[in-house]
């Protein structure tokens, strides 16, 4: 057929054409013309072509210039950061955050709204996360045209519906097949009532921060990594040469105990049960401890610093025993959880993330390490490399960010109401990330 070269239309080629260039611009840039030709494959021609319409159209622009060999100056080029903003939500157990980027992933704005006990009813999170865009529009001076999308980061399974979109199955937030995304796109109150054309990215957060850990942080130049989310709950992220773009594990409720704990899912002897911080504070509490605050309080992050202080005094004072035993016995449950993910995925890193994680550190970390040769088999452990992640608490919400920059990319720098609807990519293909090479 006239226009198609190997099933591929001259519009494909085109696309993929200024992929390639923003890609390689994005992560590596600055860049000149003459570089951009062999790190992307592409002709001189090709490059000249498709960097003209990429400065015209406003996404890159000149940065500088570098000395050539014998002739004159090359001129740098960057993805300009100014151009577009994406926004990340991070649908966590105790808050839900919102920030807005610019395209280099900097900060502009953020809000957050606390969430009580009963706080995951699915409206009001609805309401939070519209309320949340709004204000930091609204504190940006953001035009919503500027928009390239909303990520959303969330707890469970993310399946996707023909109709309603994305669809979340957060058993243990309550959550069975809630139509996040129509929802948001329900007309009612909130400060924020996106147009159609700006597109939601709706994932699991634990796959969120992989992205982000994986693009921006500790897994960078990786192709094979776990990511774990370590907060209330527990989740993981596997990365490898075959899934690039990441996959959702539901590694919380791997069964380490058969017949053991009562977990928030319902299921008994899941990890999460043991190793969740909401757990850790309550076996803390069942074995004698006194954590700050009433069980079921909002405020973990609190409670869990004055376990770590109780279990690991600063200035050589005695710890608490009550603190140390249930640490210890946690560790020795992540020792085994981990030496799943070894066994499983023979990974390159495990990175260790959330605020949970984050929190209890590399010395807790030193701990889980100890168990790893008795659950795992020596020789995928003895090539597995185990730290934290360096992007802070905010990465689920960065990753989130990475949601709708991917697909940007995808589209070869072309905004979603630009495309038309017989171009777009299904589901799938519209949330699936790009890890940098």
């Amino acid at each position: 057929m006239a226009g198609q070269r190997n099933g591929r239309t001259v519009h494909d080629l085109r696309r993929e054409n200024r992929a390639a260039v923003l890609q390689r611009l994005y992560f590596e840039g600055p860049m000149s013309r003459f570089a951009l030709g062999p790190a992307t494959g592409l002709s001189s021609g090709s490059i000249s072509n498709v960097v003209a319409e990429l400065v015209t159209e406003g996404w890159v622009e000149e940065a500088g210039s570098v000395e050539s060999d014998g002739g004159r100056p090359r001129t740098l080029l960057r993805v300009a950061p100014g151009r577009g903003q994406l926004i990340g939500v991070d649908v966590g157990e105790t808050r839900v955050r919102v920030e807005l980027f610019d395209l280099s992933l900097s900060e502009l704005a953020r809000a957050e709204r606390p969430l009580t006990l009963k706080g995951h009813d699915v409206g009001g999170i609805a309401e939070l996360i519209r309320d949340g865009i709004g204000e930091v529009l609204g504190a940006a001076g953001a035009a919503e045209e500027e928009l390239l999308g909303v990520g959303i980061g969330v707890p469970g399974i993310v399946a996707r519906d023909g109709e309603l979109g994305a669809v979340v199955h957060g058993q243990t937030i309550g959550w069975n097949a809630v139509p996040l995304e129509s929802l948001l796109r329900e007309t009612g109150r909130g400060l924020a009532q996106l147009p159609a054309s700006v597109p939601y990215f709706i994932d699991n957060g634990a796959k969120t921060l992989g992205q982000a850990e994986m693009w921006f942080g500790a897994g960078r130049g990786t192709r094979n990594a776990v990511v774990v989310l370590f907060g209330s709950g527990v989740g993981a992220c596997v990365v490898t040469e075959d899934l690039e773009q990441g996959r959702a594990l539901e590694w919380g409720h791997l069964t380490v105990r058969v017949q053991g704990r009562r977990c928030r899912c319902g299921s008994l002897g899941c990890l999460e049960a043991y190793a969740g911080a909401e757990a850790l504070l309550e076996r803390w509490r069942e074995a004698g401890g006194r954590p700050p605050g009433a069980p079921g309080d909002t405020d973990e992050e609190s409670a869990l610093t004055a376990m770590l202080d109780a279990a690991y005094p600063q200035g050589g004072g005695a710890a608490d025993p009550t603190a140390l035993a249930v640490l210890e016995e946690t560790a020795e449950y992540l020792g085994a959880g981990l030496s799943d993910l070894i066994n499983l995925f023979q990974p390159e890193r495990i990175l260790v993330g959330g605020w949970a994680g984050l929190q209890l550190g590399q010395r807790f970390l030193t701990a889980v390490k100890r168990h790893i040769p008795t659950y795992a088999l020596s020789y995928p452990a003895g090539r597995v490399t185990i730290g934290l992640g360096r992007l802070g608490p905010d990465a689920v919400t960065v990753g989130a960010a990475t949601l709708p920059l991917a697909d940007f990319f995808a589209r070869g720098g072309r905004r979603a109401a630009q495309v038309r609807e017989a171009e777009l990519p299904g589901w799938q293909t519209a949330l699936e990330g790009r890890q940098p090479s």
